[in-house]
């Protein structure tokens, strides 16, 4: 039995009292410095503890953990999610579900990880996954659609993890173009689409979502601090993240049977009420140059139309979107 595990079981025996450093050093036969340390990874993992001066350390959560059969009673899908795999620590669930996409997985095959290590966000940045903490999935999909209808599908994941997000948590996140959840300015969850082609049109497409869900103040690193947020922070407490993935899973293949059988209209309309980029002042930073002036709507493909003055609108099909406050 590691030491980890070993400090559990201590902890674990009598929950509601305190066991001191110098017990745990003494059962455990380390130093009082390696106690502090196996705490702090015990921490990393997604215990929580009070530590009192004096009278030592008790546990007062344990972290939630994903499972197959309690996500499989949870949902409420025909296709989506009907084959999962649920895994430990990955570099990334994208390339986990391109492997099964690639092999031949059914669409609705879902990937989901405790932590990612190298988790991918858009245009190559990387996206914070820490373990325990949030939902960082991937989907298959199989849209028979050319490939440049894709960005509508990004369009549409974003609303059916909005309204997840508002059923489950109570939170008003709002969609930031293309892929962004914000809650009061903050950045709650990123989508990212990529897909492989063959003659044009769509061969597979792998849905990547990623939710920060209970995470703490403390848990994010120095440079996200006070951009990125989550849903225990907005909303004063812990959230299932089993119901969350199948409420979003539930709402994705709702508006995904929307999509094939009425097209996109449909989709941009709640994509507009659910924004809090139209009617706003925006700064895009594209490929061709610095785009300034107001965000008006989406045109007919998904592209961001801004108002640059003078009638002239400017259709945005991919760039970086900067809110005025």
């Amino acid at each position: 039995m590691s030491e980890k595990e070993t400090l559990l079981d201590l902890l674990m025996a009598n929950p509601q009292e305190f066991v001191s450093g110098e017990e745990i050093s003494r059962r455990l036969a380390v130093s009082r410095t390696a106690v502090w340390k196996q705490i702090n990874k015990l921490r990393e993992a997604g215990y929580e503890f009070e530590a009192v001066p004096h009278k030592g350390y008790r546990i007062l959560r344990k972290p939630e953990r994903l499972d197959t059969l309690s996500l499989v009673k949870a949902l409420k899908t025909t296709a989506m999610g009907q084959k999962i795999k649920i895994l430990e620590t990955v570099s990334s669930t994208q390339e986990e579900a391109r492997m099964m996409a690639e092999t031949g997985s059914p669409e609705g095959s879902l990937v989901i990880a405790e932590e990612q290590t190298g988790g991918k966000g858009r245009m190559g940045r990387k996206w914070y996954s820490p373990k325990g903490k949030g939902v960082w999935m991937s989907l298959v999909l199989r849209p028979k659609q050319p490939m440049h209808y894709m960005p509508q599908l990004t369009l549409m994941t974003g609303v059916a993890v909005c309204r997840a997000v508002r059923k489950v948590a109570g939170v008003m996140a709002g969609l930031k173009w293309p892929n962004d959840l914000l809650v009061n300015g903050r950045k709650i969850s990123g989508i990212l689409l990529e897909s492989a082609a063959e003659d044009e049109y769509v061969r597979y497409c792998i849905a990547g979502i990623g939710i920060s869900v209970n995470l703490d103040a403390e848990d994010y690193p120095e440079e996200l601090a006070g951009i990125a947020t989550s849903l225990k922070i907005e909303s004063g407490e812990s959230i299932d993240r089993t119901a969350l993935i199948a409420a979003v899973l539930e709402e994705f293949e709702i508006l995904y049977q929307l999509y094939q059988q009425e097209g996109f209209g449909p989709i941009a309309t709640l994509w507009e009420a659910l924004s809090v980029t139209l009617g706003k002042p925006v700064t895009v930073n594209t490929a061709r140059g610095t785009v300034m002036g107001i965000a008006e709507k989406l045109d007919d493909s998904g592209a961001l139309l801004v108002a640059t003055g003078e009638g002239t609108h400017v259709p945005i099909f991919s760039g970086d979107v900067e809110l005025k406050r």
